[in-house]
């Protein structure tokens, strides 16, 4: 992978950091809502599928490790065995999804990013009410209620924006196709 990849994944790894202090606790749930999904969807439409993965797996470990990456400044393994770690799980099939969609179509658009990117959204949010349903006892539907159906509409918002800021700076770095690497 060029150094130029390798720097971008390393940019996205915080970018999802930082994007993750954006965070609203919950009365009622305890998963937060959380910009960091942004950072995962454009790391997989920008980035691609390897280094988007790249990317995803070193924010994951740094916040095992204990570093306060996830929300609200949190960090350690507990965060990923924890009622919310289904969503953090989730990040990493997700990001591929994105990365690999987007690189088998060659060329972004509006409508191809936004596809992509709910059917991540559709990925993070089994894997996080499977985990929040199997960590707090809830059943299947306990879980969507709690754990998926508060998202959606700002979860929907953050799709269409980072469709859109997705091509915008793919338009600005001159990476509409993906074969001119990085």
């Amino acid at each position: 992978m060029p150094l130029s990849k390798l720097t971008m994944s390393a940019l996205f790894t915080a970018l999802t950091a930082v994007l993750a202090q954006f965070a609203i606790p919950l009365p009622f749930s305890p998963v937060p809502l959380t910009g960091q999904v942004m950072g995962i969807l454009l790391a997989g439409n920008i980035l691609g599928k390897r280094a988007g993965l790249l990317s995803v797996t070193a924010y994951l470990l740094l916040g095992a490790a204990g570093a306060p990456v996830f929300s609200l400044a949190r960090g350690g393994v507990h965060m990923l065995t924890g009622p919310s770690g289904g969503y953090l799980w989730g990040f990493l099939p997700a990001v591929y999804i994105v990365g690999l969609l987007t690189e088998k179509t060659g060329r972004s658009s509006l409508v191809n990013n936004a596809v992509f990117m709910l059917a991540a959204l559709i990925i993070i949010y089994f894997c996080g009410a499977l985990q929040l349903g199997l960590i707090m006892g809830y059943s299947p539907y306990q879980a969507l209620i709690v754990g998926v159906v508060p998202f959606i509409p700002l979860d929907l918002f953050k799709v269409f924006l980072a469709a859109n800021l997705s091509l915008q700076l793919k338009r600005k770095l001159g990476l509409n196709h993906l074969d001119h690497a990085i």
